[in-house]
């Protein structure tokens, strides 16, 4: 075993910084010996210095990250500040200085990921980001390594630990969505500003970055449909469950049947409780692959947390030490397909739509008018009328497969009929 440490700094001491620095510490010997060196922690750069770091030694503390990463001696830079800058700029310094990088910063992989493999091979350095998506799970290496010589067609997952334990508390209590977001608060899955999460933007990030890695394409965060699960209703749980149905928060990327285009979106869906992503429970991650050779694979476990995500994120150092020890690099950028990425409208998709219409005959007839207009098959139709008398009826509409700008034309006519008093829900309908 070589003597001389590999020297590792880390950026960022939080939750998951606090946790690889322990776990370097902790582990020491056994990381050693599966790598074949030492690894040494060199430096932590941090915003607040006066915060006391239980096993980090106060001379290793500093506010200034640009001089750590730009030292010359550092082997390896561990990214856990997130964000796009200054985490761009001190990646990018970090490779032109001589060190490979790991980092969860997935916000920044799914916006600038070209670029960064651009800096990286330049400098012969390598990135590894396991952590960015799904936590602890082994996914980002399988994708990449695993089944590199297989050919995947779908992606489909829950890839939010927030938004699935807030949507579980809905559908096994029949809490509200503000009441079941309280409860995460209090729990510590949501942060105080919850957007990130239940808006969707957390989810998108990491399809960006799975859409990419499956199907050796770009895709940027921008090229992701996004839709958030705040209009989630108690009723639409009700409806999920009368077609033997529930409800997630999906991030699905598909390579389009001719094979000539990609698409990567996320939004709320109803899923057969027959699909294995439907008894996914709490704040857990899940993640569907369907592949030519492989056929379906799951992948699940936990989907953030400190100990889990600094998990993946030593995972990676290991990887990146052996390969500095081997004067190796491992896979940079795949990308050589350049396949388009198509519109959310060109996505075949089904719908649930919950319309509250006129008590009076005929209205299923012009409902049913509007969906043959607009080439939409119906498969299933419920009406029932309402107990309190007001004139009303609820109408619910499960389309068969058809392109999501046809669907949503069919929604925005409907809107218009005079019989139709109101669209209380729309709802993709996946996984069958």
């Amino acid at each position: 075993m070589r003597t001389r440490p590999l020297k590792v700094a880390l950026l960022g001491c939080g939750v998951v910084g606090s946790e690889v620095a322990r776990i370097m510490t902790t582990h020491a010997d056994d990381l050693a010996a599966r790598i074949g060196a030492p690894v040494e922690l060199a430096g932590v750069a941090v915003r607040r210095p006066d915060k006391v770091r239980e096993g980090i030694a106060p001379e290793l503390i500093t506010t200034d990250a640009t001089a750590l990463v730009k030292r010359g001696d550092i082997d390896v830079i561990v990214e856990v500040i997130g964000g796009v800058e200054p985490a761009r700029t001190l990646i990018t310094t970090a490779f032109e200085h001589g060190a490979s990088v790991v980092s969860a910063n997935k916000a920044l992989l799914a916006q600038d990921g070209a670029n960064l493999y651009a800096a990286a091979q330049e400098h012969g350095q390598d990135l590894y980001y396991e952590a960015a998506v799904a936590g602890a799970i082994p996914l980002i290496r399988p994708l990449r390594e695993s089944l590199a010589g297989d050919k995947i067609n779908r992606v489909m997952g829950i890839v939010n630990g927030t938004t699935n334990f807030i949507l579980d508390k809905m559908d096994t209590s029949g809490a509200g969505y503000s009441e079941a977001l309280d409860e995460a608060t209090a729990l510590g899955y949501a942060e105080a500003d919850p957007t990130a999460d239940v808006e969707g933007f957390d989810a998108a990030a990491k399809a960006a970055i799975l859409a990419g890695i499956a199907f050796h394409t770009r895709v940027r965060l921008d090229d992701v449909y996004r839709e958030g699960m705040t209009e989630v209703t108690a009723a639409d749980f009700a409806s999920a469950k009368q077609m033997g149905c529930t409800i997630k928060l999906l991030a699905i990327c598909e390579r389009a049947a001719d094979g000539e285009s990609v698409t990567a979106r996320v939004h709320p869906a109803m899923i057969p409780l027959s699909h294995p992503l439907a008894s996914v429970r709490e704040a857990y991650n899940a993640v569907f692959v369907e592949a030519d050779a492989a056929g379906q694979l799951m992948f699940y476990g936990p989907g953030a947390g400190g100990a889990p995500t600094a998990s993946a994120v030593l995972g990676d150092l290991v990887a990146v030490c052996r390969n500095k020890l081997n004067g190796a690099n491992g896979p940079g950028e795949s990308a050589y397909t350049q396949l388009p990425v198509s519109p959310m409208g060109d996505v075949v998709t089904r719908y649930h739509i919950s319309l509250d219409v006129a008590d009076k005959p005929g209205v299923l007839a012009q409902v049913a008018t509007v969906f043959a207009e607009h080439g939409v098959s119906i498969d299933t139709v419920r009406q029932h009328g309402r107990q309190d008398g007001d004139g009303e009826a609820s109408l619910v509409v499960v389309t068969h497969r058809a392109p999501d700008a046809a669907l949503s034309g069919t929604v925005e006519a409907l809107r218009k009929l005079d019989t139709v008093r109101g669209v209380a829900s729309i709802m993709r309908v996946e996984g069958e």
